[in-house]
């Protein structure tokens, strides 16, 4: 094996939600038992607090214990712990009609009750929970009977089943866990409905998932599955050679060395299969248009720089195909996103003669551009630990370099970095949308919001106007109505070229060749470990 090859490997694991399976011999298991066809994870982060109304948990981890009352399918929202549901006229009343039968893994049964403590349990920490609009606008939750619950809104939210199918914080625990009465501060146990318990957890060290055999939809067919902590790096890569770790798992926000001679090299051996998902994400980059002192405030900047973002050359070189290049802030998958579009590709002639008509001249060949005195010099603000990004990074200053564009590069904490977008201070950084299971409401929601990317479209030409719009189509109970509204949305911040999209991600798998049942849920931050067998 090269050493390519064993450096994509290790860092595979480092930086992706990493999940690892076994199929025969010992594998890994806390206590190092045989795991035959068991499954473990490898993560190098601990599964962390589990209290599903927060968010500090592991999200595969979540997804495996708690459920909500409906389910996102490619096919549209479906039933789950509610076998149907009614909707009022005025798209105020949401009323389920829960599923019977069904109880939580400590034996409480999943009633009406149960439903609205949960909610209410949300409600009293709003302010935790206002990155997702329906937590402002329940005014009330009702248990009607036994198996019956009714949601009231201040508005029509058209969302709300979207946003209630979330991985939390709308998902159901057990009121014997609650910690007088409420979950905000702490919670006694984490016993959901989910196909899969809990039943032990050691800090950084391991935690251990049971099949729930009273599940309600059938108990799963891998009866165990171990995440264990591991040392990032070499650890987990010996782990990984010496059998006890072959599934891997991978969101792709971090995960982004995939190496195809890697890939082909792990076929070549006949153990391993590789399945992808669509596209999840849009990775991109975010620029600043309220920003007065830099040249990123203008839309001509702006647009020049996307016409000299070589898209195709960076899914090759950089993602070796495994990630495909965005021409727009969403791939044509996701809902209401399939809006025609003016292209951008990737055009250096194109790009100079747009900064040239706007005033911004040229001197030698390798001086920067400028304009009343001012250089077209612009920092873009990278994730210090994504090495992807880096190497983006760089190749588009490179390329902005040939048109007289300068751009100065800086590695940050992704925190730090989520603090420059909330706070406005950046020209430049890079950014991915929320995801297919929260897009676009989720993304284009935040454009109104300050710690998101109020500072991104609020030097653009028509912002009110967006702005207005975005208002109106959340409370939209026409279709056709809001497709109307989303296409101008998109057209909008299109034009206003804030958001310069790169590549679009997707949810990578490497497993053994005997699993099967290996699908992808809407989201890019869990699996359906449910429906996995091995022949």
């Amino acid at each position: 094996m090269s050493r390519k090859t064993v450096i994509f490997i290790a860092l595979l694991i480092i930086a992706c939600l990493s999940l690892a399976g076994c199929s025969g011999g010992k594998a890994g298991s806390a206590d190092g038992a045989d795991l035959g066809q068991e499954l473990t994870y490898a993560t190098a982060k601990d599964i962390n607090d589990m209290n599903p109304h927060l968010y500090t948990g592991s999200m595969p981890a979540q997804g495996m214990v708690y459920e909500s009352l409906v389910e996102n399918t490619k096919e549209g929202i479906k039933p789950l712990l509610a076998e149907s549901w009614d909707i009022s006229e005025d798209g105020k009343v949401y009323r389920f009609y829960l599923r019977k039968g069904v109880t939580f893994h400590d034996g409480e049964p999943f009633n009406a009750e149960a439903v609205k403590r949960n909610i209410e349990a949300v409600l009293q920490n709003r302010e935790k929970h206002a990155w997702i609009k329906l937590s402002t606008m329940i005014t009330s939750c009702n248990a009607i009977d036994e198996h019956t619950v009714e949601l009231v809104l201040s508005e029509p939210y058209y969302p709300t089943l979207l946003e209630l199918s979330m991985t939390r914080p709308f998902v159901f625990l057990s009121p014997k866990d609650f910690v007088g009465g409420e979950t905000k501060n702490g919670v006694n146990g984490h016993h959901g409905t989910g196909p899969y318990v809990l039943t032990e957890h050691k800090a950084e060290q391991y935690a251990v998932f049971e099949a729930n055999e009273s599940y309600w939809n059938g108990a799963p067919r891998v009866k165990k599955i171990t995440a264990k902590v591991l040392p990032a790096g070499e650890t987990t890569y010996l782990a990984l050679l010496k059998g006890e770790v072959n599934f891997v798992f991978t969101d792709d926000r971090g995960a982004d060395s995939i190496d195809v001679e890697a890939m082909d090299s792990l076929a070549s051996s006949g153990d391993f299969q590789f399945v992808r998902s669509e596209p999840m994400n849009t990775k991109m980059i975010v620029a600043n248009s309220s920003k007065a002192d830099s040249p990123v405030k203008e839309t001509a900047v702006r647009e020049a720089l996307w016409y000299a973002v070589d898209r195709d050359t960076i899914s090759e070189r950089i993602f070796n195909g495994t990630e495909t290049a965005a021409d727009t802030l969403f791939a044509s998958n996701v809902n209401y996103a399939n809006v025609e579009l003016q292209r951008r590709d990737f055009d250096l002639d194109m790009a100079e003669s747009i900064l040239e008509r706007s005033g911004w001249l040229s001197g030698s060949d390798d001086e920067v551009r400028v304009k009343d005195g001012i250089p077209l010099s612009m920092s873009l603000y990278y994730d210090v630990n994504s090495s992807s990004q880096k190497s983006q990074a760089e190749f588009i200053q490179s390329t902005a370099k040939q048109i007289g564009m300068q751009l100065e590069l800086v590695g940050e904490e992704s925190s730090s970095i989520a603090n420059r977008r909330s706070t406005g201070d950046y020209d430049l950084l890079f950014n991915q949308t929320w995801g297919l299971a929260y897009d676009p409401q989720s993304t284009i929601a935040a454009f109104t919001s300050e710690a998101s990317y109020l500072h991104t479209t609020s030097g653009i030409a028509k912002a009110e106007e967006l702005y207005e719009k975005i208002g109106q189509v959340t409370v939209s109970t026409e279709e056709a109505a809001r497709k109307s509204l989303y296409a101008d949305i998109l057209t909008i911040v299109h034009d206003g070229a804030v958001f310069i999209p790169i590549t679009n991600g997707s949810v990578t798998v490497v497993a053994p060749k005997n699993l099967q049942g290996i699908t992808f849920k809407q989201t890019q931050f869990e699996l359906p470990f449910e429906n996995m067998y091995f022949e």
